[in-house]
């Protein structure tokens, strides 16, 4: 199942997707912001191009896990993807990503400048593999939470 990871900016959106086994995130482009029909049809674009079956939007939740400013212009976005798409949008918290990718490309030695260039795809990966990595590990609690209740009474 392809998954679309969105890191969403006021001037950037950044987009990354998982392989088709939906285990690891690559980044694959950044949407620099036009205008709200472009920037829609822009994703849209990609989410058709790539045969996306969902996507997960970085939702910026506070330190204190309460919902901020930025999460209502998440929230009007996501129902106008959601209405352009007909395809399942989860919120998903980003708390600190876009700092943890400047951290991740600045260890690498990135330039200042391409890091500007980098960081919203860099941030959307880390997005959308902080949700994959979490899905798999439910899927591996039920798989083992299955396996301890066979019933042995017979």
């Amino acid at each position: 199942m392809r998954i679309l990871g969105l890191d969403y900016g006021s001037r950037r959106i950044g987009v990354a997707l998982c392989d088709e086994l939906g285990m690891t995130a690559q980044g694959i482009a950044t949407v620099v912001r036009k205008n709200r029909e472009t920037d829609l049809e822009a994703i849209a674009d990609l989410a058709r191009r790539h045969g996306v079956e969902g996507i997960v939007v970085g939702y910026p939740l506070r330190l204190d896990g309460s919902e901020g400013i930025q999460c209502e212009k998440i929230n009007r976005f996501v129902r106008r993807l959601e209405s352009r798409l007909s395809l399942p949008i989860i919120r998903w918290d980003e708390t600190l990503s876009t700092k943890e990718a400047e951290e991740l490309l600045r260890e690498r030695g990135v330039r200042p400048e391409r890091r500007r260039e980098a960081v919203d795809r860099v941030a959307a990966c880390l997005i959308l593999q902080g949700y994959l990595d979490a899905k798999a590990r439910k899927v591996k609690q039920d798989n083992s939470t299955q396996d301890n209740s066979t019933d042995d009474t017979q």
